[in-house]
């Protein structure tokens, strides 16, 4: 799996509120696109439409998984996202 957003990554997590998980929870059972802004593994601000698909808890940290327009997929750490906002 490709480290988008940092499978390895996960020194320092900070958990994310029950409130924010939930929304995504809720994106992704309603199959709702998110316009994201996320700082990436290496530290790039990144802003993107995805699909999240799946929410995963590895390492002690909470990631993720989406996927672009085109069908890329992205791994993101929870703590790194900034903000999503439901495009649909």
């Amino acid at each position: 799996m490709t480290d988008r957003g940092g499978w390895s990554m996960n020194k320092d997590y900070e958990p994310i509120s029950c409130e924010i998980y939930s929304r995504y929870e809720l994106a992704i059972m309603r199959g709702h696109s998110l316009r994201v802004h996320w700082v990436d593994g290496r530290g790039l601000h990144r802003l993107e439409n995805l699909t999240p698909i799946d929410l995963r808890t590895r390492n002690h940290a909470e990631f993720m998984i989406a996927l672009t327009l085109a069908g890329h997929r992205h791994v993101l750490r929870l703590d790194r996202i900034r903000d999503a906002v439901v495009m649909d």
